[in-house]
């Protein structure tokens, strides 16, 4: 495996409800994938600013126009009021020569809740720029799970509970799914569950194949999923079929979340003989007894939207899978 990425923020994961505290808290503020930045001007006009917005704003991955990973407000720390202490996501700046204590923390519902705060704390704004860039994929990683968790809470509440059974049902696990999707397929070894509207098609399939010596690699995990997407997801027309893009070339990384090994892919999904495109992202794992391959995937198709929230929804979704056994601990 050439890439493992622990998240190490599942314990402190807002889906969580043993948090009296939360509840006495005002409800976060501000719209989904937003952070806000509390900084002086002068730094988010100098280096401080530029390291930040190369690490919050980048482009999202895999999206056929540019998106920010995040869309970036600054504000003063002198103008932090209560109004904006409640937002959703803060990352917050104090440059101060005399600060007593230094670095980064990561602190879960300061003000509101199920709010999300990076307190960064420097000698100085060189100093600042250093941690952002030895922090950044902690700084990033913990932003983007503060996301999922509410999309998975939001889940959690609005469930469709009729979906997971008959998902668990063939893998002996599942994701949520909230209320709009649908049970599109189900055979012995897939699973098509779909969110359908008008512009917009949000989806999750799941299928599971034979374990094979070094399952893992890109080369495997694409094969595999084309012959399945040939076989189950057909296009529009006679003779079109959902593949893999070559272009542009997917990519994959290690991850371990909630003691749950998996292999990630992002690529762009293209429709054979079709000219219909969009993004993926898949987990594979293996079976709870280790005999089979099982592939949790998430696609969208929104040919009129910006894509990066969309995707992010559908693909939280993956986050909240839990084996049949954890579902009957739960209960």
């Amino acid at each position: 495996m050439k890439k493992i990425l622990v998240f190490l923020f599942a314990a402190l994961s807002l889906v969580s409800c043993g948090n009296r505290r939360a509840v006495l808290l005002p409800n976060i503020s501000g719209k989904a994938g937003e952070v806000l930045v509390v900084m002086k001007k002068a730094d988010w006009e100098g280096q401080l600013g530029v390291a930040t917005r190369e690490l919050l704003a980048a482009d999202c991955p895999w999206l056929p126009v540019r998106e920010p990973l995040f869309k970036l407000v600054n504000i003063a720390p002198g103008d932090m009021s209560n109004m904006f202490k409640v937002h959703r996501n803060i990352v917050w700046f104090d440059i101060d020569p005399q600060a007593v204590e230094t670095g980064v923390k990561y602190l879960k519902d300061r003000w509101a809740a199920p709010q999300c705060l990076v307190s960064v704390a420097a000698h100085t704004a060189e100093d600042a720029v250093a941690m952002v860039w030895s922090e950044g994929d902690l700084i990033a990683t913990y932003l983007e799970q503060a996301e999922r968790d509410r999309i998975i809470s939001n889940t959690l509440h609005y469930e469709n509970r009729s979906l997971a059974p008959q998902v668990r049902e063939v893998f002996g696990g599942s994701p949520h799914f909230p209320t709009g999707y649908v049970l599109k397929k189900k055979t012995s070894d897939f699973v098509w569950i779909a969110d359908e509207k008008q512009y917009t098609n949000q989806a999750v399939l799941i299928y599971s194949y034979p374990a094979e010596a070094d399952p893992f690699t890109l080369k495997k995990i694409i094969a595999h999923r084309n012959a399945i997407m040939q076989a189950n997801v057909p296009g529009m027309f006679e003779n079109t079929w959902m593949t893999t893009g070559e272009y542009p070339a997917p990519g994959i990384e290690y991850l371990k979340y909630r003691g749950r090994d998996f292999a990630q892919v992002r690529g762009w999904w293209e429709v054979k003989n079709d000219f219909m495109a969009g993004p993926f992202v898949s987990h594979s794992f293996y079976s709870r007894d280790g005999s089979r391959i099982i592939v949790a995937e998430a696609f969208l198709y929104a040919p009129k939207y910006d894509k990066r929230q969309y995707l992010r929804q559908v693909e939280s979704l993956l986050y909240s899978w839990e084996w049949t056994e954890e579902e009957s601990v739960k209960k």
